[in-house]
């Protein structure tokens, strides 16, 4: 059976907010509710539909892949869909303390689901490097501050030989609940801010944090062909997690910088080589540099201007591994501007024995362009 498109399930354009979305789920969700609706299954279902259409657009990446997708694209994402009540009112508690600072329709809160580690910031490191270091990979020495674990208190942020105690407010639970006829309503504990603890003796070194400022140097492996753009994810190496949480990643952000000589064009190497008239005309023989060191190469007999011939496999290797671009060279041909006496009585020699080639204004466009 085909599903119905998220978007049109809640009600909104393709191109809606973040908030349009949370602001029609709610009122679809309180419409619905089946605590509203007693028996009626169409309600039901629309409450399901809903809630699952707003776990998806409300978040970025399963959006992005439903987006380009569609619901097929969300299957090797790990969605399925919801498996019964047990998920619908888990999301339809999140919205509504979204919405209200607290959670409702009895239960324990969002907050009092989640665990309280959270996971450190990633971060992002610009890297220069040169064209040769790019096409052949290299190994770069970084360094960066970041936020990481107190060594003093092992990250809990309570003075050596004390440890974080339970909320005297919340008793731990990060909440506290109030209860108002239908509603068991709970919001987070203003004495500990949803954390459950409080340290009453702060460590020196982090004041409490927990986390604390430091430099860090180590020497990323650059893979050979990567660009412009092109991101390498180190794990671990972002910023400390929180209570426990897991740290973060480093992102090397590559820049690479523009060369005197050659010109990049996706795996391919692109120059330009001067060449005079009588190279072009009777052909000759060469040297050129490439990334892989100086090649002779034949320029063949009647080179016209801007003309390009292909060295096989003398471009980039492709980051993913698909082979080598190859090198593109495009001959210029240069006229002298000034000649000696033998030169010039020699040219006009040539125009003489050729004198219909050399008064073609066609020749003469092309030779100039």
């Amino acid at each position: 059976m085909t599903k119905k498109d998220y978007y049109e399930i809640l009600e909104v354009p393709r191109n809606a907010s973040e908030e349009d979305i949370k602001k029609n789920y709610r009122k679809l969700a309180m419409k619905c509710h089946p605590d509203r609706n007693p028996g009626d299954k169409e309600a039901e279902e629309k409450f399901k539909a809903a809630a699952e259409a707003y776990e998806v657009l409300r978040d970025k990446e399963k959006r992005s892949v439903y987006d380009t997708y569609g619901h097929e694209g969300l299957r090797g994402t790990g969605f399925t869909g919801f498996r019964g009540f047990e998920d619908i009112f888990s999301n339809f508690g999140d919205i509504f303390e979204d919405f209200f600072g607290f959670s409702g329709f009895g239960g324990s809160s969002a907050e009092e689901r989640r665990s309280t580690a959270q996971r450190g910031a990633d971060l992002v490191y610009d890297l220069g490097m040169t064209l040769e270091e790019a096409a052949f990979g290299t190994k770069k020495e970084i360094s960066f501050e970041k936020y990481d674990e107190c060594k003093e208190c092992s990250g809990t942020g309570a003075k050596p030989g004390t440890s974080p105690e339970n909320c005297p407010t919340c008793q731990g639970r990060g909440q506290v609940t109030n209860s108002q006829g239908f509603f068991s309503i709970s919001s987070t504990c203003p004495h500990c801010r949803g954390q459950g603890t409080v340290i009453k003796n702060p460590c020196g070194t982090c004041k409490g944090k927990g986390l604390i400022k430091v430099k860090k140097k180590l020497t990323a492996k650059i893979p050979p062909g990567v660009d412009t753009g092109s991101r390498l994810r180190l794990e671990g190496e972002g910023e400390a997690g929180v209570r426990g949480g897991s740290k973060g990643d480093l992102y090397i952000r590559m820049n690479v910088k523009p060369h005197e000589f050659f010109h990049r064009d996706g795996d391919n190497i692109l120059c330009q080589i001067p060449i005079s008239f009588p190279q072009a005309a009777l052909g000759d023989e060469i040297e050129v540099s490439t990334l892989n060191g100086p090649k002779k190469i034949r320029i063949p007999k009647g080179t016209q201007p801007n003309e390009t011939i292909k060295l096989k496999g003398e471009g980039i290797e492709n980051v993913r591994g698909y082979g080598k671009g190859d090198q593109i060279i495009q001959f210029l041909i240069q006229t002298p501007t000034s000649l000696s006496e033998k030169q010039e009585e020699l040219l006009r020699e040539f125009g003489k024995l050729d004198k219909d080639q050399v008064e073609d204004k066609g020749f003469f466009a092309k030779f100039k362009n």
